[in-house]
C-alpha cells in the first residue's frame, strides 16, 4: 500500500503536466540595496549607501513565480500601466515562463511597484509604494473578462490573487466563478477582507488569521477557535472550504465537515514576505496535479516552511519540496 510521502511525491512529480490561471493584481518588487554605515546628521535615520538595484514579479506575478518555480505551468490574467515598470514586469515575466498574453495594459493607471530600501544584512529602511488602486472599468476590464474566458480553457485550477489593487471587481469574479463552474476545475482565493462579497461560489479561500479574526469578530489564538473562525467564515462568504494559514502556529483547513491541523514547519524564519502567495500557489499547483485538498494544503504548509527562511519574495523549487517532504515524513514513509 503506497505511503504518504508515496502520494505527495507522485503528485510533485505531477507539477510539470498541470496548468493553473491566476487571475489577479500584479506588482513590481524593487529592491534598492546598500550598506549603513552612518546616521544622517539631517535626521535620526539610517544613510543607505547604493550598490544595487534589484527586481522582483510581486504580487499575482509572484504568486504566478511560485507556481513556475515549482515545475507548473501558469498563465496570468492582470493589470499593468503603460509605463516602464509595467514593461519590466512583463520582461520579469516572461524571462520566468510565466504566460502573459493575459496581461491587460490600462493606460489611466501606473503599474503597482513596492521600492524597498533594504541594507546588505537584509534589513529594510523604508518602503515607498507606487499605485493606483482604483476598481478596472470600461474597455480594460472587459478584456480582462475575456483573456479569463479564453485561458481557463486550458487550466485545471483558478487561482485568484486579490490585494485589493482594482483587478478583482464584480464582473470579473462572477466571470471566474461561472467559467470554472463551467469547466467542473476548483476556485481558489487569497482574499481580501472588503471583496468577501465576492468570493461565493468559490471551492476555497485562504485568509490568514488576522483576517479571519477582523471578518468574524473572533478571536484566534488556538485551533479550536480557528476552526470556529473558519466555519462562520464559510457562512459569511459562501465558498466551500477555508485554509487559515497562522503564521508560526501553522495551518487550519476547514474541508467539509472536517477540521485538520498543520503544524508550522520552518525551522528558522528569515522573512515571511510572500509566504501566503508561497501557500496559495503550491495549494493551487497541487490540486491541478490530481491532489486531495488536505494533501495538497500539507505540501503547501511544508512549501511555506521553505520560503520564509529566504530573503524578500521568494521560491522554491521542486527538488527543494520533495527533499523537505521526505524529512518530514517518518521511517515508514509517512508524515510525522
Amino acid at each position: 500500500m503506497p505511503t504518504t510521502f508515496d502520494r505527495l511525491r507522485r503528485s510533485i512529480e505531477h507539477f510539470s503536466s498541470a496548468t493553473v490561471l491566476i487571475v489577479g493584481d500584479v506588482m513590481l518588487d524593487q529592491f534598492v540595496i546598500g550598506r549603513v554605515s552612518r546616521i544622517s546628521p539631517e535626521a535620526p535615520v539610517p544613510v543607505v549607501e547604493y550598490e544595487k538595484d534589484d527586481y522582483r514579479p510581486g504580487g499575482a506575478a509572484n504568486v504566478a513565480n511560485n507556481v513556475r518555480a515549482l515545475g507548473g505551468n501558469v498563465e496570468l490574467v492582470g493589470l499593468t500601466g503603460a509605463d516602464s515598470a509595467g514593461q519590466r514586469l512583463r520582461h520579469l515575466m516572461t524571462a520566468c515562463g510565466i504566460g502573459t498574453s493575459g496581461l491587460v495594459v490600462d493606460p489611466s493607471r501606473r503599474t503597482t511597484t513596492k521600492l524597498r530600501v533594504v541594507t546588505t544584512r537584509n534589513l529594510q529602511v523604508a518602503r515607498i509604494d507606487y499605485e493606483s488602486d482604483h476598481e478596472v472599468a470600461g474597455e480594460a476590464e472587459e478584456l480582462m473578462i475575456s483573456e479569463v474566458g479564453r485561458l481557463i480553457e486550458h487550466a485545471s485550477v483558478v487561482l485568484v490573487s486579490d490585494y485589493l489593487k482594482g483587478s478583482i471587481t464584480r464582473p470579473v469574479m462572477d466571470k471566474v466563478v461561472a467559467a470554472g463552474r463551467t469547466r467542473g476545475i476548483p476556485v481558489i482565493v487569497d482574499p481580501k477582507v472588503p471583496h468577501l462579497h465576492l468570493y461565493a461560489g468559490t471551492t476555497l479561500v485562504t485568509p490568514n488569521h488576522h483576517e479571519a479574526e477582523i471578518a468574524t469578530h473572533l478571536r484566534v489564538r488556538t485551533f479550536e477557535e480557528a476552526v470556529a473562525a473558519a466555519q462562520l467564515f464559510r457562512e459569511r462568504t459562501g465558498c466551500f472550504d477555508v485554509l487559515i494559514t497562522r503564521g508560526e502556529h501553522g495551518m487550519c483547513l476547514l474541508n467539509g465537515p472536517d477540521a485538520v491541523h498543520y503544524a508550522a514547519a520552518a525551522r528558522e524564519v528569515a522573512d515571511v514576505t510572500g509566504a501566503g502567495d508561497t501557500v496559495i500557489a503550491t495549494t493551487a499547483l497541487s490540486l491541478a496535479a490530481g491532489a486531495s485538498l488536505k494533501d495538497a494544503c500539507g505540501l503547501a504548509n511544508q512549501a511555506a516552511g521553505v520560503v520564509v527562511q529566504k530573503f524578500g519574495p521568494a521560491t522554491l523549487t521542486q527538488d527543494e519540496l520533495l527533499a523537505v517532504v521526505a524529512r518530514a515524513s517518518g521511517p515508514d514513509g509517512r508524515q510525522g
